[in-house]
């Protein structure tokens, strides 16, 4: 007969992808539902849109679409969790986008009596998709995995080809602006998400001298010339209006200052990399060349 106890603990390396996880696996009986707790907007939104959200008890600040996923206990911002917070709603599994921390509460998790899995950061189709597999695998949706996973890679590079086409010959140069704050630029360099949502909307990334985020100096940014600023739309004290934007020195000689030019999309959205990326690649196209 079966038994609703755990049968098997298990301490293993867990591969996936190029990222190795140390972590407790549980074999649980198949009628013993898993308590998830899911780190990274992205991650959340893959276990939404496999119809697991039934399997959620918590999810992190980050965590904010679709809407029914703040509705759920929020254990706190992915890069600065507490493990007493994640531990607090008894889960038995934790979904964890890759950048999640710090360190210190990661070496808890791990060593906690819970399974706990790392998401690789996606910039393309190919590894949004195989996200949406290991995740359907682990939740035991394969089959629906499968599914969203095909739909969403064949979705974005329809959209990324279309976004060439529009761009043609006349391909924008792209500022994404991290922070503005005290009238200092922080701005993507190669190597970040921003650049790769840059390059599938069919822009060019304006930035070519560094990777990471970076701050810029006004010199840097004169010589970049974007000819568009792209912002996340924050809100709060971390805005910044449009004119205080271009009336930083550092932007008023660029084309993007000179024609008025800054697009401000939601951050999870443009950055997430997750189920909604193809129709955020189009939105992004459309704002650069139109529909």
């Amino acid at each position: 007969m079966r038994t609703s106890s755990l049968k098997v603990l298990l301490r293993s390396f867990l591969t996936f992808g190029a990222v190795a996880v140390h972590t407790l696996v549980a074999q649980a009986d198949e009628t013993t539902a898993p308590r998830v707790v899911s780190i990274g907007g992205a991650v959340t939104e893959i276990v939404f849109a496999l119809g697991k959200d039934d399997t959620l008890v918590a999810r992190d600040t980050t965590s904010v679409y679709p809407a029914q996923a703040t509705h759920l206990p929020d254990v706190g911002y992915m890069r600065a969790l507490a493990a007493e917070g994640v531990l607090s709603v008894g889960p038995t599994l934790i979904l964890s986008d890759i950048g999640a921390g710090p360190p210190e509460t990661l070496t808890v998790l791990k060593d906690a009596d819970v399974s706990l899995i790392m998401v690789p950061e996606a910039r393309d189709g190919a590894g949004i998709a195989k996200n949406i597999r290991h995740i359907g695998a682990t939740l035991g949706a394969s089959q629906q995995a499968e599914t969203l996973a095909n739909r969403v890679q064949q979705d974005l590079e329809t959209s990324h080809q279309q976004a060439l086409q529009k761009a043609g010959t006349s391909r924008k140069k792209v500022l994404f602006v991290l922070s503005a704050q005290g009238g200092r630029i922080m701005a993507a360099g190669q190597d970040t998400a921003a650049q790769a949502m840059i390059d599938l909307a069919g822009g060019i990334n304006a930035v070519q001298a560094f990777e990471g985020y970076k701050p810029m100096t006004d010199e840097a940014i004169t010589l970049a010339a974007p000819d568009v600023i792209l912002m996340m739309d924050r809100g709060g004290s971390h805005d910044i209006t449009d004119e205080d934007l271009f009336a930083l020195p550092a932007l008023q000689s660029t084309p993007a200052a000179q024609n008025k030019t800054v697009l401000r999309m939601n951050g999870l959205y443009l950055l997430g990399f997750g189920p909604r990326t193809a129709d955020a690649v189009a939105d992004l196209s459309a704002a650069l060349y139109g529909e």
